[in-house]
């Protein structure tokens, strides 16, 4: 009797929202009249078309379809590609430790990552990866290769390299290997002090790790003596808000506004605010910039710029200005979603706009650099390690050095650091 009159209840509850509310009835209707498309055609394909199609191939091409209709940075991501990118923004994943890419057709070493089963087995940098697990990987789609080097820690994988010999008329030099995965952290940070006063940090993207390894390496370059800092965010695509909120507290204080993000949903507006303390609040500060510095990096340049805290040098940045979710579905999939906007303290948007041209962070300082040059530079920056070739290390380095070419961009940062005493927007140290 009482399940009876629960039923009656929940039965009286919905005829009474229907009568009350009938535009809700009516929103759930549109909504299944506009699913029954989708259904109908995934019965026509399964039913009709000329090849046996996997259903779920065919909902996952729906859903990409749907969330390509809505801006460039939401994405439905497949099981695999999601556990790929939260390895990705966690800063690490299993893997034997290698950068690669494809050079002729064959899967290829860009370097050996230091400390890693790569690194140990002396594999080096010019070596192809001719085999994974018995398979050729002449001309495999790199995602594909990448999907199948990693893995998770401690189990292993099969690989077959290829050396070119010293002698060019000999047979490149194959090796069989079995490595064991490791949980692996990517770089993202590089450092270094310039001269005896200004430290250099140059930033790869914000993943997991970075506020702490960002922290390290503040530490080590104020125990080398460092007075002021050029902290390069060119080529940073970004990653986690958070991180990029981290940083920016390091720099300012006294509860001043990092950024914050407005949706359509009154809570997705959030406020990024300063602590009472930041260890770095009189150091000063320069930071580089490129077209290709987006996301959380135009958070960090924006605050300072917003909060007079940092001269901005470079180029106008990417402008993504864009907060995306991070949603997983019940079969492992996930959406990838745009959620809200952020704002720069001032309140200004910097979402590109390539009808009105305008959007990113505008340098304080523009300094406008040549392709062939960026080229160059990106050149002399990537660090190559031979494992067991030191002196080759060392031989690379000194032909690096008779054609290196001016990074103008860093010069005119250090020239500014300099001259801090003549700039206002640079703060002295106590």
């Amino acid at each position: 009797m009482k399940n009876a009159r629960k039923i009656v209840f929940v039965t009286l509850s919905a005829l009474v929202i229907g009568a009350v509310f009938p535009y809700v009835n009516f929103a759930l209707d549109q909504t299944y009249q506009q699913l029954k498309v989708i259904v109908d055609v995934l019965e026509l394909i399964k039913n009709d078309y000329v090849e046996k199609i996997d259903p779920q191939k065919l909902v996952y091409g729906a859903a990409k379809g749907m969330v390509a209709e809505l801006d460039d940075f939401s994405q439905f991501m497949e099981p695999d590609v999601y556990e790929r990118v939260k390895s990705d923004t966690d800063g690490e994943f299993g893997g034997i430790g290698i950068r690669v890419d494809l050079k002729d057709g064959w899967l290829t070493v860009v370097t050996p990552m230091p400390g890693t089963p790569a690194f140990k087995a002396q594999i080096l940098p010019g070596d192809k990866i001719i085999k994974i697990e018995g398979v050729s990987t002449k001309d495999m789609v790199i995602d594909d290769a990448i999907k199948q080097l990693r893995g998770k820690p401690g189990t292993s994988v099969k690989i077959t390299t290829a050396r070119e010999p010293e002698d060019k008329n000999a047979d490149w030099i194959t090796r069989d290997l079995t490595l064991t995965r490791e949980l692996i952290k990517t770089e993202n940070i590089r450092s270094r002090m310039i001269d005896s006063k200004v430290g250099y940090i140059k930033m790869v993207e914000f993943t997991g790790h970075v506020t702490e390894d960002f922290t390290k390496a503040m530490a080590e370059l104020k125990g080398k003596g460092m007075q002021a800092l050029v902290l390069d965010l060119r080529y940073n695509p970004g990653g986690l808000l958070s991180a990029a909120v981290d940083i920016s507290k390091l720099f300012v204080n006294d509860n001043k506004m990092i950024v914050f993000t407005k949706g359509r949903k009154p809570e997705n507006y959030q406020e990024f605010r300063a602590n009472g303390g930041a260890p770095y609040e009189n150091l000063p500060l320069v930071i580089l910039m490129n077209r290709y510095s987006a996301s959380a990096s135009e958070i960090v340049a924006g605050a300072m710029q917003d909060n007079k805290r940092a001269v901005i040098v470079g180029e106008r940045s990417f402008g993504k200005a864009s907060v995306q979710s991070m949603i997983p579905l019940s079969d492992k999939s996930a959406l990838r979603l745009t959620i809200a906007k952020y704002y720069t303290p001032s309140g200004k948007s910097i979402m590109h706009d390539a009808t009105n041209e305008h959007g990113g962070i505008i340098p304080d300082i523009a300094v406008k650099v040549p392709l062939e040059t960026e080229k160059k530079l990106l050149q002399q920056g990537d660090e190559i390690f031979y494992p067991g070739k030191e002196e080759k290390a060392e031989k690379d380095k000194a032909d690096k050095k008779k054609d290196l070419v001016a990074d103008e961009v860093l010069d005119r940062a250090v020239e500014l650091l300099k001259a801090r005493d003549v700039l206002g927007n640079l703060k002295t140290c106590k």
